[in-house]
């Protein structure tokens, strides 16, 4: 008998859940307070009240009243503070249940995996298309510091010990385990420095890509290339924490070397103990000695720092094929499988392991420019800051020369021109894919570019081996990113750049602060159409384009079902490359295990293939289609202005919401906002802290907001055909609208519900409230649904899960910003407030890390 996903999720991860919850919550930790007996009365409250209309408020207090007889507020207070402590243990439970079901819930050789892919090749007679592509198609996984849900290596560590048990139902361990996670701190006391955030991302490189990757490329290699040589990569993985220096004055110079140095030392680490292993089966003559000597030098390297370096990629796969060499013509290839692994992970991760990239931001380059030139005037005719648009294209262009940092007095532009230098640097010893390429984020004009490419020519680098790349955000910036390239493509200096490196540029686009700025709708079909343009400007001047997306978690940032949506962009878009963020808590829940990584990279790499090489002719939208899909963006844009610029928007964030707690939860080395003043103001606002904020109040407004205001509007003019039209025949369509649907499921609004009383933003919440209500019924109607996520039962039931758990931590949560708000009303005591505030901050973690996507 065949079981659907969903039954698989309530046989192997519910009712698992269910058995070791109850162990967990009958373990010894505090008698005293019973906890764990109290946790389940209180989590049936929550439910029963929100369900009869109660506030956050009455459902505490009846909890106390009920079951506690109205002990003094401290006692109160310590109770919830440890019923935060333990559903955050819950959290990691599940977690590590999905992990270890995942083979189970998912099918490792089904759709949109590798085996699937090839099978369906030698059915349709493309088995030569497909190695075709794949000799130059790559997926680019950049991981970066964006550290939403942040475990300490120690939890990261019994999660997986967790998971493994759990797999082999171990029950005796798995209490162990279970009374380990109930001791163990779950959070940082102090901010992490981005060196911290690096080695926390190193750990899912060093366990979890180093061999999932491997597998990958080793598959394609054996199974579609029959084992002859495959040059192309397939996969390369990149890295932002000590590189990404955008509105994070922590990342210097110092710690971008730090990070290089620390990403060199653990891909050797990972060689030298595949050659440990090795070394216990070649035991051979002629061989062993060989193995031993190899293993002795990388030993020799370990603890050396990166200037002091002196091995090289090559040279360790010389040694490696030698070792080959031995085994095939002395020893029957006996045990030659592991060394050709190993020969295979030195060509996929050099002695770099992933790309560093870097980034900054254009406002910075024109401030670093104004620095220059007012300290080396020779360099320019005339004053800079003065000069027009194209007489700076043109001066620019014919820059190069030999800056030292130091001579720049100015802090900023010294740090900046330093990275430079450190790109140089990595480069030598870790070789040119260690870090080759520079992003200039907020990039909205020719001159943005040409500045941070003078800047590195300043460097001492008349043809610098990096790859310039502009990240266009804005609805604004998106709007003009054809003519930029265009004028680009034809600047001589430019020119010649780009065909050194092979006539390739990459171009980031933005999604998270693409929604902030222009609404779902919108900010999804500004980049589909800005890409369109980009691929047709840069086709016509024999350039191939690589799009590389900016991408967070949730659907508001760019997150959802990736897979889809790159399967669904058709042939208007260039698609030799699929290049990605992977932010926060993705990284763990996507990429968390070696099946859960593997699985996720093939449904990438699958994406690509059932573009190029699989794909349906219906993929190129009609005009009609094209005209109703920007009509929404449209509607949907102005729905969203229109909300933006309510003079409640900000208040209701600043006062309603967790944005203020944000900075004090020491997750992320990165400041929440940009600017300086204490005054809010939207555009200093980072993307995560507001769409994290949206989503701890059980509102996911940037996911949905203006999608139902927009679909009215088609069907108020007996339009409604038109958007059904456009939902039947775009796959793109389709797959931003399941996206906009598992943010109408994460949303919860009894929750907030007492807000609609508030005399100052009671109106507020009911306008986000109504187009909650009208997006969801269109939504239905459009789909034919009779629930939200009908198709993605599975995944709704794991959302159910997660969003039971953590409901009376969200009720902790509100109770105790009501509290704030009273005490603060009141002029009440100080300290209670500061303890309250502690509450906030802390349930903001759990929620976080149980939500999956939520920032």
């Amino acid at each position: 008998m065949h079981h659907t996903k969903e039954e698989r999720f309530q046989e192997h991860v519910l009712s698992k859940y269910q058995i070791y919850n109850s162990i967990f919550m009958t373990l010894p930790f505090d008698a005293i307070t019973r906890t764990g007996v109290l946790l389940p009365l209180f989590q049936e409250l929550c439910e029963k009240g929100f369900a009869s209309q109660k506030n956050p408020t009455e459902i505490v207090d009846s909890f106390f009243k009920q079951y506690r007889n109205n002990p003094p507020t401290e006692e109160q207070i310590n109770l919830l503070f440890r019923f935060i402590q333990y559903i955050e243990r819950q959290v990691v439970l599940f977690d590590a249940i999905e992990e270890a079901t995942f083979p189970i819930i998912n099918n490792m050789d089904g759709r949109g995996t590798l085996r699937n892919v090839k099978e369906e090749a030698e059915d349709k007679n493309k088995k030569e298309a497909l190695k075709k592509y794949l000799e130059r198609f790559k997926v680019r996984t950049v991981l970066t510091a964006h550290p939403t849900q942040f475990y300490p290596g120690s939890v990261l560590g019994i999660i997986t010990d967790l998971a493994k048990a759990i797999e082999k139902n171990k029950l005796e361990h798995i209490k162990l385990l279970l009374a380990q996670l109930g001791k163990t701190p779950f959070f940082k006391k102090t901010k992490p420095t981005p060196y911290d955030e690096a080695v926390s991302l190193i750990w899912y490189l060093e366990n979890v890509f180093y061999e999932a990757v491997h597998r990958i490329y080793d598959y394609i290699q054996n199974n579609v290339f029959e084992g002859e040589p495959l040059p192309n990569e397939v996969i390369n993985l990149g890295f932002w924490p000590g590189g990404d220096r955008d509105g994070n004055p922590f990342v210097t110079t110092e710690i971008t070397l730090q990070v290089a140095e620390r990403l060199r030392y653990t891909i050797l680490k990972n060689y030298y103990k595949d050659l440990r292993k090795l070394r216990r089966r070649i035991t051979f003559e002629g061989a062993e000695n060989l193995v031993i000597a190899l293993e002795q030098k990388i030993f020799s390297q370990l603890n050396l720092p990166m200037k002091k370096g002196t091995l090289t990629a090559k040279e360790i796969s010389k040694d490696l094929s030698e070792i080959k060499n031995v085994l095939e013509t002395k020893h029957q290839s006996l045990f030659i499988e592991p060394v050709r692994d190993l020969i295979n992970k030195v060509h996929l991760f050099g002695l770099y392991f992933a790309s560093l990239d870097i980034r900054q931001d254009s406002r910075v380059h024109t401030h670093v420019m104004n620095t220059i030139a007012e300290i080396h005037p020779y360099l320019f005719t005339g004053l800079y800051s003065d000069l027009s648009e194209v007489e700076k294209i043109k001066q620019l262009s014919e820059l190069k020369g030999k800056i030292d940092p130091e001579s720049l007095s100015e802090e900023m532009a010294r740090n900046t021109l330093a990275s430079i230098y450190a790109m140089k640097e990595i480069q030598l010893y870790n070789g040119e894919h260690a870090c080759n390429r520079y992003i200039i984020s907020n990039n909205g004009s020719v001159v943005n570019l040409l500045e941070a490419f003078a800047m590195i020519r300043l460097c001492d680098w008349q043809s610098p081996t990096v790859d310039v790349i502009p990240l266009f955000e804005t609805v604004d910036d998106l709007q003009v990113a054809d003519q930029v390239m265009e004028t680009l493509y034809t600047n001589e200096a430019y020119r010649s750049h780009l065909e050194r490196r092979g006539n390739r540029q990459s171009i980031m686009l933005g999604f998270s602060d693409g929604t902030k700025d222009g609404g779902y709708l919108m900010a999804n079909w500004s980049i589909f159409t800005a890409k369109e343009r980009l691929t047709t400007i840069s086709r016509n001047y024999g350039i191939t384009v690589l799009f590389f997306d900016g991408r967070g978690g949730p659907p508001a940032r760019g997150g959802g079902k990736t897979h889809q949506f790159y399967a669904s962009l058709g042939n208007t878009i260039e698609h030799e490359e699929v290049q990605l963020t992977i932010q926060g808590q993705t990284i763990s829940s996507t990429f968390g295990t070696i099946d859960s990584c593997q699985f996720n990279i093939e449904q990438l790499i699958s994406s690509g293939i059932a573009n190029e090489v699989f794909r349906d002719e219906e993929l190129t939208l009609s005009d009609e289609d094209r005209a109703t899909m920007t009509r929404l963006a449209e509607l949907s844009y102005k729905a969203y202005k229109d909300f933006k610029s309510h003079p409640k928007f900000l208040p209701y964030l600043e006062q309603m919401s967790t944005l203020k707690y944000y900075a004090k939860t020491n997750i992320g080395s990165r400041p929440s906002k940009r600017g300086k003043s204490s005054e809010l103001v939207f555009s200093d606002l980072r993307a995560i802290p507001f769409v994290g904020s949206w989503s701890q109040l059980k509102q996911n407004v940037p996911g949905f907001y203006g999608v139902g205001i927009a679909i009215e509007e088609f069907k108020k003019n007996g339009e409604f055909e038109k958007v059904r039209s456009l939902f039947k025949s775009s796959a793109f369509f389709r797959t931003l609208l399941e996206n906009s649907m598992m943010s109408l499921t994460k949303s919860f609004f009894p929750l907030t519900a007492y807000m609609k009383e508030d005399p100052e933003f009671g109106g507020f919440w009911e306008i986000i409230f109504n187009e909650f209500e009208r997006s969801k019924a269109l939504l239905l109607e459009l789909t034919g649904y009779s629930e939200l996520m009908e198709d993605s039962k599975a995944m709704r039931a794991s959302i159910a899960v997660r969003e039971k758990i953590v409901l009376p931590l969200l009720t902790i949560q509100q109770y105790a910003l009501r509290e704030i708000q009273q005490l603060k009303k009141e002029n009440g005591d100080p300290d209670l407030i500061e303890i309250y505030e502690k509450m906030v901050t802390r349930s903001l973690f759990g929620n976080i890390n149980a939500s999956r996507n939520s920032a």
